[in-house]
């Protein structure tokens, strides 16, 4: 039934946070929305881990008792863990019933995911959200269901990637500039996520290839074909997004994560990022011991890159820290698997080795908080604190008892240290809603800025007007 510790993940981390009592009970739909369908789709179709519909069963039947088993004992062949300690046997009991009620059901593995999994009223919505004094939310663009990264064109479109949704949206501005139309560019792909632009054309990383959509912004609109750019990455499901950037050296960098929670890496292709030519030649591992980075950004001033990378899971709730790094020279290790958060040895790989030998991490972001995209603050509009300093879209824990993440963070930093590390955007996470997930960051010309969300398939804007 589950072949990872993600797949386990869609089945466990509905409950964590969940302890009798303290909040007023969600049916089993919006429990599954709110947690599990990241890993198994909006629709149980099946996404990182496999179709909760119908399919063959590795651990027996999908009856309500079997999975009660399954969810309470885990699979630890499988790397599942056991939940029954973290979560009441109602709990448990209330998403077996609803899985078992769909186990039979024939699902589309093309399925789209809801935009939406449940409706709020917009006021209701942006009232729930704290900013610091002067700052304003409200939403961009909806419909772009499973949202992830964003790159903007010199004309102010903003371009798309999309997880399960197998999308590419452009974002077109309305007259007011105040929001935006939702245009699909191509469908069908393979959790296209990353998105970026060189030269005119817009890059799409998907998990076995990246693609090339030349002139963009004037084709964007007609479904426009595209180029496959010829490079060899792995194609492992697991971790095996592919995020894209485009280096001020007019080079490509793409990562390739761990295919493992925790795995020896240094021998293979995975756990590294690389950089290429534009047509996919040259490739080149510029940095190793990164077990899966979901966010770069390229300093302002400087052109280093800065990049998030998500820590093992199965420590515990507190450990190890999620990262932020910086790629000061060609071939540094970042520590994966030996060393997490610059100072946890593995109790498996990190036997002979020290944290000592690898390159520290600028700042620990706090442990399965799940750090995505990033973005340096290059605009005009905000104040001038926070000009070359890091927005991060922390993504949210699934694997905590009580979840953490679910914001976006400001970075500021003196040099390639933090200074400090605070909430700006909070509200994602409302006691145990889950009413988003925020995954990039990007600024517009006007200084104002982008927040994606896929759990809602939202865009959210920040504006700054003193106030």
């Amino acid at each position: 039934m589950y072949k990872t510790a993600l797949q386990a993940a869609a089945i466990g981390m509905a409950f964590a946070s969940f302890a009798a009592g303290a909040a007023p009970a969600l049916t089993g739909q919006q429990l599954y929305q709110a947690n599990c369908a990241v890993c198994h789709g909006a629709g149980m179709e099946g996404a990182v881990g496999p179709t909760l519909g119908q399919h063959a069963w590795l651990h027996g039947e999908p009856t309500k008792a079997n999975l009660i088993k399954i969810i309470s004992k885990g699979v630890p062949e499988k790397n599942m863990p056991a939940w029954s300690p973290a979560l009441s046997s109602a709990q448990i009991a209330l998403l077996a019933d609803y899985i078992a009620a769909n186990a039979n059901k024939k699902l589309s593995a093309n399925a789209t995911p809801a935009a939406a999994p449940a409706a709020r009223p917009a006021t209701d919505l942006l009232s729930g959200f704290t900013l610091p004094k002067g700052f304003r939310i409200s939403v961009y663009a909806e419909g772009a269901a499973t949202a992830r990264s964003m790159v903007v064109s010199d004309s102010g479109i903003v371009y798309v990637g999309s997880r399960k949704a197998g999308k590419v949206y452009a974002l077109v501005p309305r007259a007011d500039k105040q929001s935006a139309d939702v245009v699909t560019i191509a469908e069908g792909l393979e959790n296209p996520i990353g998105v970026t632009l060189l030269n005119g054309a817009l890059y799409v990383g998907e998990i076995s290839r990246v693609i090339r959509f030349d002139n963009i912004d004037q084709r964007y609109a007609q479904k426009p074909s595209y180029e496959v750019v010829k490079v060899s990455l792995p194609n492992d499901k697991w971790h095996g997004e592919k995020i894209i950037k485009a280096s001020p050296d007019g080079k490509l960098v793409i990562p390739v994560g761990a295919p493992c929670n925790i795995c020896d890496t240094d021998d293979t292709k995975s756990a590294k990022i690389y950089r290429m030519n534009a047509d996919g030649s040259q490739l080149e591992e510029i940095a190793r011991g990164v077990r899966n980075t979901v966010g770069f950004a390229f300093h302002p001033t400087t052109k280093q890159l800065w990049f998030t990378d998500n820590g093992r899971d199965e420590m515990g709730d507190n450990t190890p820290s999620c990262e932020l790094n910086v790629l000061t020279k060609f071939g540094q290790h970042f520590g994966f698997p030996y060393c997490h958060g610059g100072v946890v040895p593995d109790p498996k790989f990190g036997q002979g080795r020290t944290c000592e030998e690898f390159v520290e991490p600028v700042a620990k972001l706090g442990p399965h908080v799940a750090p995505l995209g990033l973005s340096f603050y290059t605009g005009k509009q905000f104040p001038e604190a926070y000009r070359n300093n890091i927005f991060v879209a922390e993504h949210g824990s699934w694997n905590r008892s009580t979840k953490i993440g679910y914001n976006v963070r400001l970075i500021t930093l003196y040099g390639n240290k933090m200074v400090s590390d605070t909430s700006f955007i909070d509200g994602f996470l409302r006691g145990d809603e889950v009413v988003g997930r925020p995954v990039d960051v990007v600024t517009l010309d006007d200084g104002s800025l982008l927040v994606s969300d896929d759990y809602a398939g939202r865009i959210f804007r920040v504006i700054y007007d003193g106030k």
